[in-house]
């Protein structure tokens, strides 16, 4: 019996060890033989994975012992390795790939469209977190890709997250923004507000951008390309890291976080908080901020893999407009007007103030081992707007807001009066604000029908609702702000009975702190509303596919995707309402609404069906060469902004679904000691809304063209050079045709959305503004030894054409040069290999090279015109930043 006892016991120990075995081993550089910290580590067919130390080492509790290790690191070509018994597997060695960012996707790996999830190649550059970390300084994340092809970016003088950046010519609407593969462009403009992610450089893992057709499946049309940031979930390992950076014009920047790593129970915790603040590099530039990052990840078992992330970031910045290329010259490169002093104290006129809390709950579940789903349930809240003038302003001799003058001239209202907006010389600061709540679900099943042939199908549902109304942000010494809105009949004209017309009449007075934090808690009666007061739901539903059959060599793919979307716009100010009618004359007599004003409030209900197909063929003859071709076409609906005529419920006949036709190729050329990739892309454009602004007389005013045609067509170069461990070059360089074709409509209006002019006009052949179309750059690093290193970048613009829109004649601007440069000096601290303390010092426009990054204005030379560099000194625009610096110490454990 005894006996029998000892061998069950034995058996039941041997089945328990092989139940649970330990791995081990160490990634490293395969060209430098360093380690690579976090690395990831993840056994293939589950979500049981790890990432490795600051030396590369990793451990791993797996359930059998034996399995397949797939090891990936961002930069780097994946790589899977087998096993077949507990203990070391060894040194693990990647090579570089400047493509590959699958590494940092530890959820929603099916709803995270990059490039490697396909085997059809696109037109794609990626950064890694340690070139973010180290290179971002004080700039906006965008300034982390403009060492990469076919990418302007612009802006950063207008205020902290300000800058504006284009991809092959295209805008930021016309870009798609993805936040690990969720949308976060505008639902009503397409537009980016980089102030409102101004923590992304802080909780991102990663950021590539696809070019073109890109590789997402779903149901949005990238026209220049797809931008996916890959933020952090919840770590694998224990640890933490804080780091202070400081720079020019008292900028200072502290952040802490910290890692639990996953519990035996399946349990972890990541967290992370930040504070910024700064003068801005212009004058009246200030901003202050801050970033909170929450991830709490869940691993039941093998299959499920739940990781919830909420994540926010509540700023203001102070703004700087375009303004003329005289005014610079006459009082200095960082001048700025929107801003003044009273009693000695700074006050502004243009402060963007927002705070938009994003939350998802992301779930992977691991069918069998074909077959897996990832489906992320997620929501953004955005609170805030930007302040601007209302009344009569009143200017320095040197342009800046006389606040001294305006209080005085507030002083001579008598108190208790009410203040007529356009009928009393009195002024307010107010402030545009712009609220929304916006739901959505994602979810995509994968299945692998046979070794070499994968299916991928599932839906996009978004509704969207946004609030649209002025408030008063600062009196000036008024006691109150009273405002006559006159009102529209049914047919969306206005009334004139009596020769005074139909009018609502608002009486403001409470005063709003324009702050992150204060709006995302504000609440606002209806009676303080001025100025316009509308809202809009925007629902979206989406279906896509994707088919793709690949071997060693060949692939092909085709991608398909349908949606409709629904909108309907709620004037809550334009339109006669009975119930917030005081009379039908200024004087507010109380009789009831005249014969013909109804109820209009509401708009009609319009739906609009779109879809976008994609297909291609990648073929690689040998490990070396590789070849590619995509196609596609996007029918796609307007923006909500562009389907309601002039800010009015008329639905507008001028806007239709836009048809894009793309097609791209290219060739990719890889060996250990260089990498090199050439694509060519030509995309058609027809039916699209071009939408610019300008300050014309003191007034902000928008030009949109209806109708407008693009062509854009060009070649793209990348190449990466690494002789040695020591030194490694990195070149781009893109070269693009960029213009308008045939004719369109023109509308202009102003900022209270007056409409100014309607007009036709011929644009064909006109160049496309807003970004180089003839661009390179040249990078290099040197790794001195394990503690010091030293890069720089070299880039050059040129082809750069004023940003008007659709005009027939564009007007170019001067060519210039940049290099920036940085050095990292990195210290082990202690006994344990984890802990390490980094300096990284940063100098970008090394030269202090002065130059004009964009022009709002097309406006030529005449004979007599003063001139700087060539162009007209009336020109409105942006001279970019001259020479910043920044110097970041960083303690990771």
């Amino acid at each position: 019996m005894k006996t029998i006892y000892l061998a069950f016991v034995a058996m039941l120990t041997s089945t328990m060890a092989f139940s649970q075995v330990t791995i081990t081993g160490q990634v490293v550089d395969g060209e430098l033989g360093t380690g690579l910290p976090g690395a990831s580590v993840v056994l293939r067919g589950t979500d049981n994975g790890t990432s490795t130390d600051f030396d590369g080492n990793f451990t791993l509790e797996a359930s059998s012992n034996s399995g397949t290790l797939v090891i990936s690191y961002i930069g780097f070509v994946s790589k899977t390795l087998s096993f077949n018994a507990a203990g070391s597997v060894g040194t693990i060695s990647l090579l570089p790939d400047a493509e590959e960012l699958e590494g940092v996707v530890v959820v929603g790996t099916g709803i995270i469209d990059l490039a490697s999830d396909r085997q059809t190649p696109i037109a794609v550059s990626s950064v890694p977190i340690k070139v973010i970390q180290e290179k971002i300084g004080t700039q906006d994340v965008t300034m982390t890709l403009v060492n990469t092809p076919s990418v302007y970016v612009s802006g950063q003088a207008g205020g902290f997250g300000d800058t504006n950046m284009r991809v092959r010519g295209f805008d930021q609407d016309n870009t798609a923004f993805l936040l690990n593969g969720q949308p976060i462009n505008g639902m009503e403009d397409g537009l980016m507000y980089w102030s409102n992610w101004s923590g992304l450089n802080d909780i991102a893992s990663g950021v590539q951008i696809q070019r073109g057709l890109g590789s997402s499946k779903l149901a949005i049309s990238s026209v220049g390309g797809t931008v996916n940031f890959v933020t952090k979930a919840t770590e694998m390992n224990e640890g933490g890291f804080g780091y202070t950076t400081v720079a020019n014009n008292n900028y200072l920047k502290t952040s802490a976080g910290y890692n639990t790593g996953i519990s035996e129970k399946g349990w972890g915790v990541s967290a992370m908080f930040s504070h910024w603040q700064g003068d801005g590099f212009n004058e009246g530039n200030y901003g202050e901020g801050q970033t909170y990052f929450l991830s709490i990840g869940y691993r039941p078992s093998d299959k499920h893999n739940f990781n919830f992330l909420i994540t926010g970031a509540p700023q203001f910045h102070d703004q700087n407009f375009t303004k003329p290329i005289a005014d610079y010259l006459e009082y200095g490169m960082q001048y700025n007007n929107n801003w003044g002093t009273y009693n000695g104290e700074y006050l502004t006129e243009r402060r963007n103030f927002y705070h938009k809390p994003v939350s998802n709950l992301n779930w992977d579940w691991n069918i069998n081992s074909t077959t897996s789903l990832s489906t992320v349930l997620y929501a953004s809240w955005g609170n805030g707007g930007g302040t601007g003038d209302r009344g009569n302003r009143i200017r320095t001799d040197e342009g800046r807001i006389d606040y001294e003058a305006i209080y005085a001239q507030n002083a001579l209202v008598p108190n208790g009066a009410g203040v007529y907006f356009g009928a009393d010389d009195a002024y307010i600061t107010r402030a545009s604000m712009n609220l929304h709540s916006w739901y959505g679900l994602i979810s995509n099943l994968e299945k692998q029908l046979s070794d070499n042939l994968t299916w991928n199908i599932g839906f996009d549902l978004r509704t969207y609702y946004g609030k649209h109304f002025r408030v008063v942000s600062n009196f000036h010494g008024l006691e109150s702000w009273r405002e006559n809105i006159r009102l529209r009949d049914q047919n969306n004209n206005h009334d004139t009975f009596g020769g005074f017309g139909t009018y609502k009449f608002v009486n403001a007075t409470e005063s709003f702190r324009p702050s992150g934090w204060s709006a995302a808690f504000n609440s606002y009666d209806e009676t303080e509303k001025i100025a316009y007061n509308n809202e809009e739901r925007i629902s979206y539903g989406g279906l896509f596919t994707q088919l793709e059959y690949a071997t060693d060599q060949f692939s092909t793919f085709f991608q398909g995707s349908i949606s409709n979307q629904y909108h309907q716009r709620f004037d809550l100010f334009q339109y006669a309402d009975q119930s917030l009618i005081d009379g039908t004359s200024p004087q507010g007599t109380g009789e009831p609404l005249p014969a013909g004003i109804t109820d209009g409030v509401d708009s009609e209900k319009v739906n609009n069906f779109g879809f976008n197909a994609k297909a291609g063929f990648s073929y690689k003859p040998t490990t070396q060469h590789s070849f590619y071709a995509n196609v596609g076409y996007y029918n796609r609906q307007p923006y909500h902004d562009n389907i309601y005529l002039n800010f009015t419920n008329q639905v507008n006949p001028l806007t239709e679904n836009e048809k894009i036709f793309g097609l791209e190729g290219g060739y990719g050329f890889r060996t250990n000691v260089f990498s090199a990739n050439v694509n060519v892309y030509r995309t058609s454009w027809k039916d699209r809304v071009v939408t610019s602004s300008d300050v014309v007389d003191d007034v902000v005013q928008f030009t949109t063209n209806f109708g407008t045609e693009q062509l854009h067509t060009g070649v793209e170069f990348d190449a990466k050079v690494r002789p040695n461990d020591v030194i490694s070059f990195n070149a781009f360089a893109s070269i693009g045709d960029w213009k308008y074709l045939g004719e369109a409509v023109t509308q202009v209006t102003d900022e209270e959305r007056n409409v100014i002019s309607t007009e036709n006009n011929d644009f064909d052949g006109g160049k496309v503004g807003g970004a180089a179309q003839l661009s390179g750059g040249l990078g290099v690093n040197v790794r001195f030894n394990d503690m010091f290193s030293f890069d720089s970048d070299f880039r050059h613009y040129d082809n750069l054409y004023a940003d008007v829109g659709a005009i027939k004649e564009n007007l170019q601007l001067p060519s210039y040069s940049l290099v920036d440069a940085g050095l990292t000096f990195t210290i082990p601290v202690g006994a344990e290999k984890a802990n390490r303390l980094k300096v990284r010092t940063n100098m970008n426009n090394v030269f202090d090279t002065e130059y004009i990054s964009r022009l709002t204005t097309a406006n030529m030379v005449e004979a007599g015109d003063e001139t700087y560099d060539g162009l007209n000194v009336s020109n409105r625009g942006y001279f970019g930043w001259g020479r910043t610096w920044n110097l970041t110490l960083r303690y990771d454990f």
